[in-house]
C-alpha cells in the first residue's frame, strides 16, 4: 500500500473511535466471526481494536469506521466492500491499491461466507444496533441503480447510453494516458508471448483486425466505439486506408482528432462524436467494431448487427471484437460492483449468442476465436501502469477513482485467467448477390 492510500485511509477515520461501540456489544472480529466459516487466510482488524486471522497474514484488511461496516452489513458482496474500499472505511494493506490482484486471488479462493441462522443473525444485529443497518449515502464514484437510471431513458436508449459511456470514460484523457499507455487503446491486446510490451501487443492487435479485414490502400473503415481512435490513426497510417471513427465520448473523440492531425493523418483519418446509428451506411468496404458490443444491450443485437451490415458495401468484411460470457447461459447484466461503477448498463452474452446474432442479421460468419488469455495480460498491464503512476492518477481523478480502476482490472483480470469471461473476435461478410463475397478459399492473414 502506497504512503498516499495510507495517509488518505487515516484522513478518513474518525479521531478517538468508540472502542466497542455500545457496552456489550460484538466486535468488529465477532461480526466476522459470525458471516465465515474455516480459518482466515488474512488478517482482518477492526476499528474498536478487534482482530481476527493470523497475524503474520501477508493481507490485512482494515475495516476502519462503523460507516465502512455499515457498508458491508447493507450490501454483502463485492458492492459492500467496493463503497467501504473505495470511501477509505475499508483499507488493504500487503497490496498496492493499483493492483490488489493477489487480494483478489485469497479472498475469492480461502474466504468462505455464510448466512448466519436466524437467531444468531438477529442477535448480532440487535448487539451492535439497528442503525447499522441503515445503508450509508454510496460514495460519488457510484453510478444510479439501474430503476433510477429510468429518468435518463429506457436502457439503450441514445440518451441513456451516452450518460453510460459518459460515466465511464469521460473520466481525464490525462489519466488515460498514463494507465493504458502511449497507443491509448482501451481494448484487449494480442501477445506472441508474455514477453511483449503492452505496445508491440496492441500494434499486433491491430494488424490482426487489419489482416482480417484485408485492409489495403483506398479502402474506407468504419470503426464503431473508436475510443481515443486507435484503429483509425494505425489503418491510416499503415495501410493507407480511408478511415472514419465514431465514438459516443465527446473526450475521447476531442483527443482522438487532436491526434490525427498531430501525426498528420487528416488526409485519410477522421473521429466524429456521433451514435454509430447516424453513420453514413453503405459507403464502407470495413467495418470495425473493437469493444462496443458490450454497451449495446443484448436485446438490440439484431439491430445493431443489422445497422452495421448497412453500412458495408456488398462484399465488405465486419469484424466484432468484444467480451463475452463464458457459456450461453449465463445472465447477461452484469454484478452491482460493474454496473454502479464500471459499465453501467453493460451486458454480455455467451460467444454462441453472438455468433447466432450476427448470423441471423444477414452476415456470413467465416473466422471466430477467443483472446481471453490475452486480455488477461492486458489487464495485468494497466494495472502495471497504475502502480507506476499512482501519485498521478490519484492527483488527476481522485483516490476514491483510481481505487475504483485498480479494483475492476485486477477483478477482471483475474476472470478472465480463470474463464468466468472470454474475448471473441468474429469475422463475417455482407454478401453481394448469389452469395458473392470475395472471401479467400483460406484464410488471408497472418493468425
Amino acid at each position: 500500500m502506497s504512503l498516499t492510500d495510507r495517509e488518505q485511509g487515516a484522513a478518513s477515520t474518525p479521531a478517538n473511535p468508540p472502542a466497542g461501540g455500545r457496552r456489550g456489544a460484538p466486535t468488529v472480529a465477532d461480526v466476522i466471526r459470525t458471516v465465515t466459516t474455516g480459518d482466515l487466510p488474512i488478517r482482518i482488524t477492526g476499528y474498536d481494536g478487534s482482530a481476527v486471522g493470523p497475524a503474520d497474514a501477508g493481507i490485512t484488511v482494515t475495516i476502519r469506521t462503523p460507516r465502512g461496516l455499515s457498508y458491508l452489513l447493507t450490501a454483502p458482496g463485492d458492492l459492500g466492500m467496493a463503497r467501504a474500499y473505495v470511501t477509505g472505511d475499508l483499507g488493504l494493506e500487503g497490496v498496492h491499491p493499483g493492483d490488489p490482484y493477489e487480494a483478489f486471488k485469497v479472498l475469492k479462493d480461502s474466504v468462505h461466507l455464510r448466512l448466519p441462522a436466524v437467531g444468531e443473525g438477529l442477535a448480532l444485529v440487535k448487539g451492535l444496533g439497528w442503525e447499522r443497518l441503515m445503508p450509508p449515502p454510496p460514495p460519488p464514484q457510484e453510478a444510479a441503480p439501474r430503476w433510477k437510471r429510468v429518468m435518463s431513458g429506457l436502457r439503450h436508449s441514445r440518451g441513456r447510453d451516452s450518460e453510460a459511456i459518459s460515466h465511464h470514460y469521460d473520466v481525464s484523457n490525462a489519466f488515460y494516458e498514463k494507465v493504458l499507455g502511449p497507443s491509448m487503446t482501451y481494448t484487449c491486446a494480442v501477445f506472441r508471448s508474455p514477453g511483449d510490451t503492452l505496445e508491440e501487443a496492441q500494434r499486433a492487435k491491430y494488424d490482426l483486425v487489419a489482416g482480417k479485414l484485408a485492409l489495403k490502400p483506398g479502402m474506407r473503415l468504419l470503426d464503431v466505439g473508436c475510443g481515443w481512435g486507435g484503429m483509425v490513426r494505425h489503418a491510416a497510417r499503415e495501410y493507407g486506408v480511408k478511415a472514419l471513427g465514431v465514438t459516443l465520448s465527446r473526450a475521447q473523440a476531442e483527443w482522438a482528432q487532436a491526434a490525427i492531425e498531430r501525426e498528420g493523418l487528416g488526409e485519410l483519418a477522421e473521429v466524429r462524436h456521433l451514435d454509430y446509428r447516424d453513420a453514413p451506411r453503405g459507403q464502407f468496404d470495413a467495418v470495425s467494431s473493437i469493444g462496443l458490443t458490450e454497451h449495446i444491450g443484448v436485446r438490440n443485437y439484431p439491430a445493431y448487427f443489422g445497422a452495421l451490415k448497412e453500412r458495408l458495401k456488398p462484399g465488405g468484411r465486419l469484424l466484432n471484437h468484444c467480451i463475452t460470457r463464458a457459456d450461453n447461459r449465463a445472465p447477461h447484466r452484469s454484478g452491482a460492483f460493474i454496473d454502479r461503477y464500471v459499465f453501467p448498463d453493460g451486458e454480455l452474452a455467451g460467444p454462441g449468442r453472438l455468433v447466432s446474432e450476427i448470423h441471423d442479421a444477414g452476415l456470413e460468419v467465416h473466422h471466430e476465436e477467443n483472446l481471453r488469455q490475452h486480455y488477461a495480460l492486458t489487464l495485468a498491464g494497466w494495472c502495471r501502469n497504475l502502480v507506476e503512476h499512482w501519485d498521478f492518477c490519484v492527483g488527476e481523478v481522485g483516490l476514491g477513482t483510481a481505487r475504483v480502476w485498480g479494483l475492476y482490472m485486477a477483478g477482471s483480470r483475474l476472470a478472465f485467467e480463470r474463464n468466468e469471461i472470454q474475448l471473441h473476435q468474429v469475422l463475417a461478410t455482407h454478401n453481394g448477390p448469389q452469395g458473392v463475397n470475395g472471401y479467400p478459399l483460406r484464410p488471408d492473414w497472418t493468425p
